[in-house]
């Protein structure tokens, strides 16, 4: 049920990823969904995928430094704040306003690439499993396709363990 969007038809903080896209020579659209993507549930529904096959990012507050820490995860897992406390040092919450002043995206629609600040990236290996993935596109409707090896070279993130494990 997606819809391809052409240069123009974005709204303005989807536009910035499809042209941040372009400048790195990506070759896929940003997409528009219908409906919001702002759940992992919500997206992969829109997009007719699984939703392992979403990227979700979740923003944290490093409390040494008071870095934004951006954790790219797999839809289906829940993140391990204590693992990625233990590669990134102690972390607080991010709240709205956080993370668009240091990310520069609204919550929903949080983007792994064209941050405003230097951001403390993770990728979930568990997406590295993939073929490929969506990621928000700057916007809680708009999502573009990549693979997981796109999305590491893109962002120059650690792949990590972050997600949490059932005991």
């Amino acid at each position: 049920m997606q819809t391809e969007s052409t240069a123009g038809n974005l709204p303005d903080t989807a536009q910035r990823v499809a042209d941040l896209l372009s400048e790195l020579g990506h070759d896929k659209p940003v997409v528009m969904l219908p409906e919001t993507g702002k759940t992992s549930a919500e997206a992969a529904a829109g997009l007719g995928c699984s939703i392992a096959e979403i990227a979700k990012s979740i923003v944290f507050r490093r409390l040494s430094d008071d870095a934004a820490v951006m954790v790219v995860a797999s839809g289906v897992n829940r993140v391990d704040e204590k693992k990625v406390a233990a590669v990134v040092g102690p972390l607080g919450k991010a709240d709205a306003k956080f993370v668009k002043q240091r990310i520069g995206y609204v919550i929903g629609g949080v983007c792994p690439i064209g941050h405003v600040e230097k951001t403390v990236m993770l990728i979930d290996e568990d997406l590295l499993k993939l073929e490929s993935v969506w990621a928000a596109a700057g916007h809680p409707h708009a999502v573009f396709n990549l693979t997981p090896r796109q999305l590491v070279s893109m962002t120059g993130a650690t792949v990590a363990d972050v997600a949490l494990r059932d005991a």
